[in-house]
């Protein structure tokens, strides 16, 4: 039987509001729509299929179809705990197109800071539960304290991963503290002073500063880093590089705003 005029506002209060931003930017090809919702959502981080669905407003059956769909074709993948993640396949596409911005953006910037600090400079990207050095900048003589591009670090030590994960959402945040070497209290500090640092915390014996690079919005997309032996990097190697990391991670951030 049709509704009566009457029953639509309670209907349409019932439709997820994610359901309207969909109606709101179609394309016209409903599945690809919906596909880019749960890549969208995706963005953010790891989800099980639970928090696809409230992320995205799609029923649970669909939103399960269209993520293995995707699943099979690399654009997600699963992490160890089971989760959807981005998958490979996004990377290669950027890799294929040449048009990876940030890393063309911050490749001079991590010179720079090498030549400026004297110590190794790194470039983070998360990719679930890891993150990824996407670019390096290792000191021209001596020893050798950069980690190799393409090496995938936990997300439990270091200043880079404290600075990835301090501006996540609550529950993500709380979820990404299980194992980890910080507590919340560090992270709320990463955040009111807009660095971090570690000692011996991911590996003994060397130090790091991170600060974070945003995208779009003010997301976090990236960490730059410095790392070095503590030897050098002393105890507190805030107070020696912490100005220079987070002038490094602006200048990252202000160039990608104006290549938009």
């Amino acid at each position: 039987m049709p509704c009566a005029l009457a029953d639509i506002p309670d209907l349409l209060s019932h439709m997820p509001r994610l359901q309207y931003r969909l109606m709101d930017n179609s394309s016209g090809v409903g599945v690809l729509d919906k596909a880019v919702l749960v890549l969208n959502a995706l963005e953010a981080g790891p989800a099980s299929l639970a928090q696809l669905v409230q992320a995205t407003g799609l029923a649970r059956p669909t939103a399960h179809r269209l993520a293995v769909a995707l699943e099979h074709h690399r654009i997600v993948s699963r992490d160890t705990q089971g989760r959807f993640v981005l998958g490979p396949r996004l990377s290669e596409l950027s890799t294929a197109a040449g048009e990876d911005r940030l890393l063309a953006v911050a490749t001079p910037v991590l010179t720079h800071l090498r030549d400026l600090t004297g110590e190794s400079a790194q470039l983070y990207r998360r990719q679930g539960d890891e993150r990824v050095c996407v670019a390096a900048a290792e000191r021209a003589s001596g020893l050798r304290d950069t980690v190799p591009v393409g090496s995938a670090l936990p997300m439990t030590a270091g200043s880079a991963a404290q600075v990835l994960l301090a501006w996540e959402e609550p529950d993500r945040l709380h979820r990404g503290l299980r194992g980890a070497k910080f507590t919340a209290a560090t992270l709320a500090s990463v955040r009111r002073r807009g660095w971090a640092h570690s000692v011996g915390e991911r590996e003994q014996g060397v130090a790091s500063v991170s600060a974070a690079v945003r995208g779009m919005g003010g997301k976090v997309i990236a960490a730059v880093s410095v790392s070095g032996p503590i030897e050098r990097l002393t105890r507190t190697p805030g107070r020696l590089h912490a100005a220079p990391v987070v002038a490094a991670a602006e200048r990252i951030t202000e160039a990608m705003r104006r290549s938009n």
